[in-house]
């Protein structure tokens, strides 16, 4: 076909010379839609992106001079709300008040109650909240009995089992009355390799128990712990909540004779 005084359909291979429809390759002197890849020179919808001289809605990142909301990271010079520490201050009483240490009958004051919705109130679940509430009820009533668990679980809506799981899973919940004081010892690699071991021995030789026990006086509980983050300072133990470091017999039997 296609031999002379024969005709033929216009060709549509677009070479040279033969008509074709309009290409859409997008080379130059070739009609094509608009393009909307975003280079130079082609139109395309406005970015959004929030590069400098681009169009598009304002940036929430919070990055110097970016527009945005101010963030809540509370890093300094960032606005935010006030950042919320896992265990709270005492409200009332604590360790050392024997009258609030009544784990059989837990009551919060009215003034703990209120500390108690605001915590709540910091998380989107209120269930966040719980640890902090549990450690202000062992600073309250001095150990977490199952008294308390329950207590603890109908201010959260809670089935008391479920309480009794999360008090049973973390170390730093007691679930028997402790002595006035705790010594917890860090056993992990750093203060092991430094000594720990003797550490203990010594503690318990002036104490007269052995670790998990309290003293009969129910002054001093011996705790042996996993790495209480000061491996610079090993061996070291934590007593109550103050940290005792690069600790020697010497040093151990002036804090013990300040434990009272």
């Amino acid at each position: 076909m296609g031999g002379p005084g024969v005709s033929e359909p216009a060709r549509t291979s677009g070479r040279p010379g033969e008509s074709e429809p309009a290409r859409t390759s997008g080379r130059p002197g070739v009609s094509e839609p608009a393009r909307t890849s975003g280079r130079p020179g082609e139109s395309e919808p406005a970015r959004t992106s929030g590069r400098p001289g681009e169009s598009g809605p304002a940036r929430t990142s919070g990055r110097p001079g970016e527009s945005g909301p101010a963030r809540a990271s509370g890093r300094p010079g960032e606005s935010g709300p006030a950042r919320t520490y896992l265990r709270p201050p005492s409200v009332q009483g604590g360790l050392e008040d024997p009258a609030t240490m009544n784990a059989t009958d837990p009551t919060f004051s009215a003034e703990q109650l209120a500390e108690v919705r605001r915590l709540q109130a910091l998380y989107p679940d209120a269930r966040g909240a719980l640890l902090p509430v549990l450690y202000m009820a062992q600073d309250t009533f001095g150990w977490i009995s199952l008294e308390t668990e329950e207590y603890v679980a109908g201010l959260f809506n809670l089935s008391p089992a479920h309480v009794h799981e999360v008090v049973t899973f973390y170390t730093l919940y007691f679930r028997e009355r402790p002595g006035r004081h705790v010594v917890s010892v860090c056993h992990n690699l750093s203060c092991h390799l430094a000594g720990a071991g003797s550490i203990i021995a010594h503690l318990k030789q002036r104490l007269r128990v052995e670790v998990g026990e309290t003293t009969e006086d129910g002054r001093v509980t011996l705790l042996s712990v996993e790495c209480l983050c000061a491996c610079e300072a090993a061996p070291m133990m934590q007593v109550d909540d103050r940290y005792e470091m690069n600790l020697t017999p010497v040093k151990i039997d002036r804090i013990l004779e300040g434990l009272v």
